[in-house]
């Protein structure tokens, strides 16, 4: 069983608040008896971009004994986070899509940022990319990772910059039988659905807690405490066929 964390929206900026709720994470992570495989942070990393915040980001998460997977959010820019995170110093302009296998599961960290923009798109390459790499593992568990969730939430203000032309996606997903889940974040609260037949997770939101409409009229509330996700992956000795996803939420008070 293969046992993973999951942040997102850090928003690291120039004020200490950002990385003193994130370090709460790394602490707690790194306090755990028995630690994660692996902990994904899936997008916002910084709040502006710059490549000051992407140096905190990495001093932080640099501490942990085990992998971190990052995949990039709308308040991120490419090219430093590249720099950065990834120490990739080619010049690329492209979507940042990696590629992992951990303990028998192919985890695919996909860019569903559009430059200068909120909403999120996951583009031709990465689609094509995302194709390659699932053919490539047919019989290996799979999970996607993006940053913007491709469903509605019931949440205006997050719905209006969520990932659009999901359909495409959807397409994707049902050519692959061994995608097990839909990791995200974006919407600064824990979610759970379903997208083209198999789980959606969103991450709670590490810097802030958005709001739902029928609980206040306020978008977001900062005073919340971070949460994070864990992920339970079983995998079956049949492979992809029966694998299962088991997430749960904790506070970091």
């Amino acid at each position: 069983m293969l046992l993973l964390a999951h942040a997102s929206d850090i928003h690291i900026d120039s004020d200490e608040r950002s990385a003193e709720r994130a370090g709460r994470v790394v602490r707690y992570l790194a306090r755990l008896p028995t630690p994660p495989d692996a902990l994904l942070v899936t997008g916002d990393l910084a709040d502006h971009g710059e490549p000051a915040e992407y140096e905190v980001v990495r001093a932080l998460f640099d501490e942990l004994p085990f992998p971190v997977l990052f995949c990039p959010g709308n308040h991120d820019v490419r090219e430093p986070y590249r720099k950065a995170l990834l120490r990739d110093d080619s010049g690329a302009v492209g979507p940042v899509d990696r590629a992992y296998e951990i303990g028998g599961v192919l985890i695919l960290m996909v860019d569903s940022s559009i430059p200068g923009r909120h909403d999120g798109l996951l583009s031709d390459d990465t689609l094509a990319w995302l194709d390659v790499r699932l053919a490539a593992r047919p019989g290996m568990p799979a999970l996607i990772a993006f940053h913007h969730p491709p469903v509605v939430l019931g949440m205006p203000f997050v719905d209006g910059i969520r990932q659009f032309e999901e359909q495409r996606l959807a397409a994707l997903v049902e050519r692959h039988p061994q995608i097990v889940a839909l990791l995200c974040g974006h919407a600064h609260t824990p979610a759970a659905t379903t997208f083209a037949g198999r789980p959606l997770i969103v991450a709670p939101g590490v810097v802030s807690t958005s709001m739902l409409p029928f609980e206040t009229d306020a978008i977001v509330d900062p005073s919340l405490p971070p949460m994070i996700a864990f992920h339970l992956i079983e995998t079956p000795a049949a492979g992809a066929e029966g694998a299962r996803l088991t997430s749960h939420f904790r506070v970091m008070a």
